[in-house]
């Protein structure tokens, strides 16, 4: 598959409900978001996402990952600054994979998949940029344990990594391997 087609990725979930597991295909979408799936790809090949926990979970909106277990590691991906806004090609719907941001050209590595069954079109008014879509796979992505909602702090994530989840919400699901398939 070549860049302008976008690659398939594939994340294989771990301590999803029930202790299952599952694997999850992403179709990534340069036509929607170059700059986006540029950093996704960069992600995947140096093993990021590998250990990364659902540390955010809103039923019927967003499962939110993407800040690395390791602190150092995390370190160095925000030091290489954040990424440009992608303008709004896709819609935010069911299966999509977008950068969370806090305003405008502030994306970094952390990301949300949309799991409103009616979409999320209203994120797209504010700037929220879909690098791609789940092809297969979703019906794991409804397994993620949903249990802790919102209640990890992204500042210990930070600071601490999984030492501070594996301690505080050991039931978080998590990213075990992403790859290119």
């Amino acid at each position: 598959m070549s860049v302008t087609e976008g690659r398939l990725i594939t994340f294989e979930l771990a301590n999803l409900k029930g202790g299952n597991s599952g694997k999850v295909t992403i179709q990534t979408k340069p036509s929607w978001a170059p700059i986006g799936v540029e950093r996704f790809h960069d992600l995947v090949d140096s093993g990021f996402f590998a250990g990364c926990r659902f540390f955010r979970v809103v039923p019927n909106f967003v499962v939110q990952f993407g800040i690395n277990g390791d602190p150092a590691v995390e370190k160095s991906w925000k030091a290489k600054g954040n990424l440009k806004d992608d303008p709004v090609v896709g819609t935010n719907q069911r299966g999509t994979i977008t950068f969370a941001t806090s305003g405008p050209n502030t994306r970094t590595t952390q990301m949300f998949i949309n799991t409103n069954p009616v979409g999320n079109k209203f994120l797209d008014k504010q700037g929220f940029s879909p690098i791609g879509e789940i092809i297969s796979g979703m019906e794991f992505v409804d397994q993620i344990n949903e249990e802790y909602r919102e209640l990890p702090n992204q500042g210990k994530i930070n600071n601490r990594g999984n030492e501070y989840l594996d301690k505080e919400f050991p039931r978080l699901s998590f990213i075990a391997s992403a790859k290119t398939s």
